[in-house]
């Protein structure tokens, strides 16, 4: 695949999406499947509900009236015994129906007195049958979705405790410049690091994790070494700054030292202009730029479509929304404003620079731009950012 060298935005989502593929899986105890990407189809190993069971608090009748209460039935101790004509049982909800019920009579319009009870029926009233919600081998839930508290409850009823995801993808940062300062207030022409923190939470959003992080001068030899260490052992590697033609910008001299094939490299798109996706061997090379925003834009541009990819998920659909405002693109860029969807409109945020994050904080994702001049009242397309 030769690169795409200052293709359109598009088309570079379009080779991040297509370039890799789903990591291996791994079994985990339902219970931590939260979040996690199911990396085959779960089906059921038992009907639902496995048995008949009443739907309501009340007595379980058999045969015609009034009838006489013989005992009680408690969700989880099912009566041994038949029910015959003219007996009823006390039920609860959820318990499992006594062989020879006709149906079930809420016990508040029960009439009782004593013993005996009277009231009307018809047959399987208030009875939940067997295999109402699915079959034994029904698939509940596909490969690719990521799954939710609802749905680990439902593989919990259908009788699993393992469940195959997907492995999250191991990142490794590789945070490049002279510049930075981890701590306190910035000085001496210092500035302080502003996306080593931030990118654990992005890309942990996205379904990825981070396992180490690198903080290298501005030194070839250096960032030569540590894209080869970090490539060892992680699945993405994700590199900060550098990512331009100057005289102090070395990614890609390292990426051609260590053999890595550059697969975007530019994109028409502001912020972000210069981001760049390579690979080596099967790990992903995330060029992001310096500026915070940019980065960000670069990130979710071009490594939510390969972490989804990697995570065997679909891919976003962008949605469209209606601008509150005029919003423009430089001609033939797309361009990427942040802000958020206020009564159904698109609002954009204050502070747009991208070296600015004030507004990027406050932000729920991006217009995405492509004409000169979009008009309010126009659609444009939305990338949220990931929560």
């Amino acid at each position: 695949m030769s690169a795409l060298v200052e293709g359109t935005w598009d088309e570079a989502r379009l080779i991040a999406a297509s370039a890799f593929t789903a990591l291996s899986s791994e079994k985990l105890a339902l219970a931590n499947c939260v979040g996690r990407t199911l990396a085959r189809d779960a089906t059921s190993l038992v009907d639902l509900p496995t048995y008949a069971t009443s739907a309501m608090d009340g007595y379980a009748v058999s045969g015609d009236g009034p009838w006489k209460i013989i005992g009680e039935v408690k969700a989880g101790l099912p009566m041994k015994a038949a029910l015959h004509s003219g007996e009823a049982v006390g039920i609860a909800t959820g318990a499992v129906i006594p062989d020879g019920t006709l149906g079930i009579i809420r016990w508040e319009v029960a009439q009782v007195s004593g013993q005996s009870l009277s009231g009307e029926v018809v047959k399987d009233q208030e009875i939940r049958p067997p295999a109402h919600e699915c079959k034994a081998g029904d698939v509940l839930i596909s490969a690719g979705t990521v799954l939710n508290p609802a749905m680990v409850g439902l593989l919990a009823a259908a009788g699993l405790d393992l469940i195959d995801v997907v492995a999250r993808p191991r990142v490794a940062l590789v945070l490049l410049g002279d510049e930075i300062q981890h701590s306190g207030i910035p000085s001496d022409g210092l500035v302080r690091d502003a996306l080593g923190p931030q990118l654990p939470g992005w890309l942990s959003a996205m379904g990825a994790e981070v396992t180490s992080t690198q903080y290298i001068s501005d030194q070839l030899d250096l960032v030569v070494a540590a894209l080869s260490q970090a490539c060892e052992s992680a699945d993405i590697v994700v590199t900060t700054g550098g990512t331009a033609q100057g005289p102090r910008d070395y990614l890609h001299g390292a990426l051609e030292a260590i053999n890595a094939q550059i697969l975007i490299d530019t994109v028409k798109v502001r912020p972000g202009h210069p981001m760049l996706l390579a690979r080596k061997g099967a790990s992903a090379i995330f060029g992001l730029p310096g500026n915070p925003q940019s980065a960000v834009v670069a990130l979710a541009s071009l490594g939510q479509p390969v972490i989804a990819s990697q995570l065997g998920q679909g891919q976003k659909i962008l949605t469209t929304v209606i601008t509150a405002s005029d919003l423009t693109a430089p001609a033939d860029f797309t361009r990427l404003i942040i802000g958020n969807l206020i009564d159904g409109q698109f609002r954009v945020a204050p502070y747009l620079g991208s070296a600015m994050l004030r507004g990027l904080a406050h932000s729920e994702g991006f217009a995405v731009v492509t004409k000169e001049l979009t008009a309010a009242g126009e659609s444009v397309r939305w990338l949220d950012l990931p929560a």
